[in-house]
């Protein structure tokens, strides 16, 4: 491969593809093709075969990034042939059979679970006066209230779907721990570290949100992760 690989960026729980907006540009500019899927955060089956179809479509070597429960979803979407890498950014990065529940129940609760409601539906809701000090505290108040109002709420059934065979074992990897995340204990994500074992690892004093709060260290590590697939 001598080109630069597409990149699919997959977002987490309690938000869309528009949490990427402050790494799209940056990434258009050095001229890759980017994707950002919109997963229905139904099941972990339906949101992987959703980001495994934009993958498949793009006809080419392409990169998946992961955020938070985007882990999770790369994590069994990275199978699909033409995918030659996976960065993980505050994600979640399983072993096979487990789940987001059991995960969290490692350790005590991150602050920001107590900001969790459930709705009569069967999703779960990051209460919106609780959203910037839990999921983006590093932000500043007004794009703090947008994330908390257009928050996309996520099926408790997700917490409990198991993950397949892991990608991270047969793909190469990358990883972004956030220090001061409140809604994935870092001391967890240092763990998916440890065990996963990716090509590198960095760690930023930020909050979960990293990908809105530092920018540009995340295009850094995934154009990092684009050029060893080159």
């Amino acid at each position: 491969m001598s080109s630069k690989p597409n990149i699919v960026l997959v977002h987490g729980a309690w938000g869309d593809a528009s949490h990427w907006r402050h790494v799209i540009p940056s990434l258009h500019a050095k001229g890759y093709k980017i994707s950002a899927v919109q997963n229905p955060l139904t099941s972990l089956p339906d949101d992987i075969e959703r980001t495994s179809k934009l993958a498949a479509a793009q006809g080419a070597p392409t990169l998946l990034v992961g955020h938070s429960y985007g882990g999770m979803v790369i994590t069994g979407a990275g199978h699909v042939p033409n995918v030659v890498g996976l960065v993980y950014i505050a994600a979640f990065a399983p072993e096979e059979g487990e789940t987001p529940g059991g995960i969290f129940g490692l350790r005590a609760a991150p602050p920001g679970a107590a900001a969790i409601r459930p709705d009569d539906n069967g999703f779960l809701w990051i209460d919106q006066a609780q959203f910037h000090q839990n999921f983006c505290q590093d932000l500043d108040a007004t794009e703090g209230l947008v994330m908390a109002v257009t928050q996309k709420p996520i099926a408790g059934r997700c917490f409990a779907d198991k993950s397949g065979a892991p990608a991270w074992k047969v793909k190469p990897s990358w990883y972004q721990v956030s220090s001061e995340d409140r809604m994935i204990p870092p001391e967890t994500e240092q763990w998916f570290v440890e065990r996963m074992k990716p090509r590198k690892a960095i760690t930023l004093p930020a909050g979960h949100a990293s990908m809105a709060s530092h920018p540009a260290e995340i295009v850094a590590l995934i154009e990092e992760a684009a050029q060893a697939v080159s």
